[in-house]
């Protein structure tokens, strides 16, 4: 069942100011004060919302909070933000009724996040979609790009909203959003070229500075540094809670979210950047011939690189800023410009420059986030504009007073809304109405706004008007016209009674506002007024090469010159606040009240005389008086019964008949005077605060009552259910303990019943046993004497053979015993299994000499198998080399016991591989055998010409090292013998067969470093070639090679080398070449 709840119920201090009792100034702020201090920061005003910025998070805006009021009764809960928007939401979707939120309160009392609470709470509780989702992200992320661009640091807030934002929430018949449209009010521009002490410039410019990339920051010409801009004040650059790289990332998001091309955020990110350049231009004198100053730029640097950012002529911009051109009709004046003006017109500029961009940024949201379709649509509008401004140093100028001006026609029209609406309900109910007196502030807003002798007419009237002009004539105006009004009030004007006041200046005028008195200076009315930027900087922005500039600036277009003046900016604001009434006129008003409760924006802090100010100044008392002008209380019949039906017997605890007649018989039984209530059609109204005050509290002695008799119901019920439960436990308890008492008495006489069988068995058992054990022990004594006794005939029937072979059994017996352990200890203690392996155990016994020897043949045969047989058929070839070059050399040449160790290769140069020889490899019909490089030895000087010998199957081959070229190639068949020395050297010499092909060159003398290997393969391989026929090899240190005809003898000595080198060779005459070989010693 569910809990029906109600604003009255917890009740801290007055949920509601209409029921406070007794209503004075003091009851008002401390009420307001006690429910600040319990964090109830909401407080109504019939259906006026009163919001305290705690300065702090509290847990009340949780997505949990959200359903708690979701399509509940305004009334129903305690007071808060989520239920007016709940309730204006409601009325939008089910009654078709268009809606606003008017948020207003001074600056840092939370106006902003007020409306962003508004929109979270309408996003959270509409309809969902993919493109539903879409049109609430762009509508919300709206919010971080004009925060960025719009809000600045005060000393009053952090986020201080510097401009008048109202927001038109579209939605479809389901009541979901479709799309908005924002108008935005008198952005405070002057903030961009000067910033009051303790504050800062708009929030754009420190975020752009922090958080953009370094790359970014090079196109833009711009340093992180905020002390080299002019226009950054330093004091507070730096803000505390407030990351400004982050938030600038932020903004990027929500920028693409809303849907700005990349082109157009960097395009906006230029104008900022040549926003803060043009604060860094100064200017210096110069005098002309004619006596007259004229201003020049002083340094041109940042006056280049914002005309670079802009795409503007520097020379344009420069003369711009140094002359202006006046036209009337037909007539063109050039005049110069001082330096004063220069800086003024700079600083137009800048103002113009930013508040434009301002401006282009919501025009451009609005065309993301507008309804796509033409159909009409119900609209939620949501008002977040500045509240009313009074400076306490009297220093309030032209943008308080405009302030001033729109929150008294927002109080106007509060005041006109609230009236109807109560008057709407009486009508509806069928209450007698009476007129209710209050203050109507229409007369202050006469006094401003009125088209003849109004303050803002009178205002554009002097600045229109030739001649000198001033703050002080605009003043002098003032006190002409106005002089006889009873709310205006000056110094000077014809009223006498302020001559003698000394709290009034001279240069001041004060305006009795509907929130208090408040003096205004003259002193820049006129300037801020005409909000003047020359023609000549208008015409050089739209020369820029910029196609954002160009849209900011129509009016440069030479070809579309105007000649009148443009509009004010009090004109301006005054038809912009009309628009605005019209159209908050045309809906239903949902208000919120925003209130600081201190000036140190720090949390629990409550400054009674700061809240009586905004008190005063919002017109809330006045707001209470309207409201319980008639009836302070009203409620519908049927929660009214509902909660207040335990007063009486005869409604409690359920009525029956109609709701209305349940309440008549509520009250008359209540003795209720009838002066003190009405009844409706559908609600009772209660005129006095303590009737109901009376029934709340009869309401909360019967609770009291109720909960008592609720409480004795109980505990005698959950007695009764305790007490059946132990007696339920009991009988439970009491079956289970007797069951496991016999349980455990039957365990203990089976546990006896076995022990005893046990032991019964076991003693039958063990008698049995010594029976069998007795028996056995008799029949293996008989079988122990009858054994020995036949032993004892045997061994004397045996005992002669015995005798006769003990010798040869004996000697058998140690012979066995002698191989086993001589064949045992040969195991353990076998050789290695290398061939060369030299060492075999010694024999133990002479006799064992021949088996000794046997095995020792058999074992080293065998162990010469099982290495050969690792062998793979390349290693085979190799060693059967290495055996047939051992045979051909061994102690015969000198040269062969170094080339033991030494792997025969065969292909020493990797023909095959080597892309030098590719050519000759190609060449060879046949496989390579060997490759090597050779020395051919010329017998006219005995020197060496390198060679190539490569040695196939069937042929040997000497080729040119250089190039490759075959010089000879010899058939194997065609060779007769080999030569060879006997000592330490590489010579050989090739002898032919006589008549052969390749005997008319004569035979071959070589030099090799593997002359042992290359011998070798000729000689197996020459044996193949010559069906086995095998090669003579001569080794000998004296032999005859046949040159060509000739027979030369090749002789060997030996001497000491040449040079350091190995044998040399040397031609002695005509017939001896002689070969000199190191000696080996």
């Amino acid at each position: 069942m569910e809990v029906k709840t109600s604003l009255l119920d917890n009740m801290i201090g007055v949920g509601d100011m209409v029921l406070l009792e007794p209503l004075t100034e003091d009851s008002f702020i401390e009420n307001l004060r006690n429910r600040f201090d319990h964090n109830e920061i909401y407080t109504y005003i019939g259906s006026v919302v009163i919001s305290m910025n705690p300065y702090r998070s509290l847990p009340i805006f949780t997505p949990e909070k959200v359903e708690e009021y979701r399509n509940r009764n305004f009334y129903e809960l305690s007071p808060h933000i989520y239920a007016l928007a709940d309730e204006a939401y409601r009325s939008l979707r089910d009654q078709d009724k268009d809606q606003c939120i008017l948020i207003t309160g001074e600056s840092g009392a939370g106006k902003t996040e007020a409306s962003k609470l508004v929109m979270s709470y309408v996003a959270a509780v509409c309809g969902k979609g993919q493109e539903v989702n879409k049109v609430k992200e762009q509508l919300l992320q709206s919010n971080p790009v004009l925060e960025a661009f719009g809000n600045a640091k005060t000393v009053r807030n952090d986020n201080s909203s510097r401009f008048g934002k109202y927001m038109d929430i579209e939605f479809d018949f389901k009541g979901d959003p479709v799309g908005g449209v924002i108008s935005n009010y008198l952005l405070e521009k002057s903030r961009v070229v000067k910033q009051p002490r303790g504050e800062r410039n708009f929030h754009i410019f420190y975020q752009l500075l922090s958080g953009a990339s370094d790359d970014t920051l090079r196109k833009l010409k711009l340093d992180r540094d905020f002390s080299k801009y002019n226009y950054l004040s330093l004091d507070s650059a730096n803000v505390n809670g407030l990351d400004d790289a982050a938030n600038f990332r932020t903004v990027r998001n929500a920028m693409q979210i809303v849907g700005f091309m990349e082109d157009e955020v960097q395009s906006v990110l230029e104008l900022v950047a040549a926003v803060l350049k043009l604060g860094n231009i100064e200017f210096k004198p110069e005098s002309r011939s004619n006596g007259y100053d004229e201003s020049r730029v002083k340094d041109k640097n940042d006056l280049k690189e914002m005309c670079e950012l802009l795409g503007i002529e520097q020379s344009v911009l420069e003369r711009a800023f140094s002359y202006r051109t006046v036209e009337a009709k037909l007539e063109k004046v050039s005049t110069t410009l001082n330096v004063s003006q220069a800086y003024y017109a700079r600083d137009a500029l800048a103002k113009n420059l930013y508040s434009r961009l301002f401006s282009w940024l919501v025009t451009r949201i609005n065309e993301s986030i507008k309804a796509q379709s033409k159909t009409r649509h119900k609209v939620m509008g949501v008002l977040d504009i500045y509240g009313f401004e009074i400076f306490e140093d009297g220093d309030n100028s032209f943008e308080q007073f405009i302030i001033n001006y729109c929150n008294e026609k927002l109080q106007q029209i509060f005041i006109e809304l609230t009236l109807r609406e109560e008057q709407e309900e009486y009508i509806r109910e069928d209450i007698e109405w009476t007129n209710i007196e209050y203050f109507n502030n229409a007369v202050i807003c006469d006094l401003i706004e009125n088209n003849q002798n109004g303050i803002l007419a009178m205002l554009d009237e002097e600045c229109l008007r030739p001649g000198t002009v001033t703050d002080i004539t605009f003043l002098d105006k003032l006190n002409t016209v106005c002089a006889e009004h009873q709310h205006f009030e000056s110094r000077l004007s014809k009223n006498s009674k302020f001559l003698t006041d000394h709290s009034l200046p001279h240069s001041c005028f004060r305006i009795q506002h509907y929130a208090g008195k408040v003096l205004y200076r003259v002193e820049g009315f006129m300037d801020k007024n005409n909000d003047l930027l020359y023609r000549d900087l208008s015409q050089a922005m739209y020369k820029a090469n910029h196609k954002l500039i160009k849209q900011l600036f129509p009016e440069g277009n030479p070809a579309k010159v105007n000649l009148k003046r443009p509009p004010t900016a009090g004109f301006q604001f005054k038809h912009s606040v009309g628009t605005l009434m019209r159209n908050l006129q045309t809906k239903n008003p949902n208000y919120i009240r925003c209130v600081k409760p201190n000036d140190k924006k720090a949390p629990r802090i409550f400054t009674d005389s700061l809240v009586r100010h905004q008190v005063a100044y919002l017109g809330l008392m006045e707001n209470v008086r309207v409201r319980r002008a008639g009836y302070a209380y009203r409620q519908a019949y049927e929660p009214c019964l509902e909660r207040y039906k335990m007063l009486c017997k005869q409604t409690w605890p359920h009525w029956k008949g109609p709701t209305r007649e349940g309440v008549e018989v509520l009250m008359a039984d209540l003795q209720v005077s009838t002066e003190e209530f009405a009844y409706g059609n559908s609600k009772i109204f209660i005129r006095n605060p303590r009737t109901l005050f009376s029934l709340e509290e009869k309401r909360r002695g019967c609770l009291e009552n109720l909960a008592a008799l609720i409480q004795k119901i109980y505990r005698g019920w959950k007695c009764r259910t305790h007490f059946l439960l132990l007696k339920r436990s009991q009988v439970v308890v009491a079956a289970w303990y007797r069951r496991y008492a016999q349980q455990k008495k039957y365990t203990q006489i089976k546990s006896a019943t076995i022990m005893v069988q046990s032991y019964s068995r076991g003693w039958k058992a063990r008698k049995i046993l010594r029976e069998l054990k007795h028996q056995k022990r008799c029949e293996e004594a008989a079988t122990t004497i009858a054994a020995y006794w036949h032993g004892t005939q045997v061994r004397r029937e045996y005992r002669k053979f015995f005798r006769a072979n003990a010798g040869r059994k004996i000697y058998s017996f140690i012979m066995q015993r002698l191989m086993q352990k001589y064949f045992l200890g040969l195991k353990r203690d076998l050789p290695s299994m290398s061939p060369i392996g030299g060492s075999w155990p010694t024999r133990p016994y002479r006799f064992l000499d021949t088996a000794h020897t046997e095995l020792r043949s058999i074992f080293h045969h065998w162990r010469c198998k099982k290495y050969r047989s690792r062998f793979t058929d390349e290693r085979k070839a190799v060693f059967e080399e290495k055996l047939q070059a051992s045979e051909i050399f061994k102690d015969k040449k000198a040269l062969y016991p170094s080339s033991v160790g030494q792997p025969f290769r065969g292909d020493y140069l990797e023909i095959s591989k080597n892309p030098k020889y590719q050519k000759l490899s190609s060449a060879m019909d046949e496989k390579v055998l060997l490759a090597d490089m050779v020395n051919k030895i010329n017998r006219a000087n005995g020197k060496g010409t390198a060679r190539i010998f490569l040695l196939t199957k069937n042929n040997f081959v000497l080729a040119d090292q250089k190039t490759g070229q075959v010089k000879a190639s010899v058939p194997l068949p065609d060779l007769a013998s080999i030569s060879v020395s006997t000592q330490n050297d590489g010579f050989f010499a090739l002898k032919l067969k006589e008549g052969s092909a390749g005997a008319t060159k004569g035979d071959f003398l070589l030099s090799s470093e593997h002359l042992i290997e290359i011998i070798t393969k000729l000689r197996r391989t020459g044996a193949t070639a010559v069906n086995h026929n095998h090669l003579d090899i001569d080794i000998s240190d004296e032999f005859l090679v046949q040159f060509k005809q000739d027979k030369v003898c090749v002789k060997f000595v030996q001497g000491a080398p040449k040079n350091g080198n190995g044998a040399s060779c040397k031609r002695k005459n005509n017939r001896l070449l002689e070969v000199s070989v190191p000696s080996t010693a």
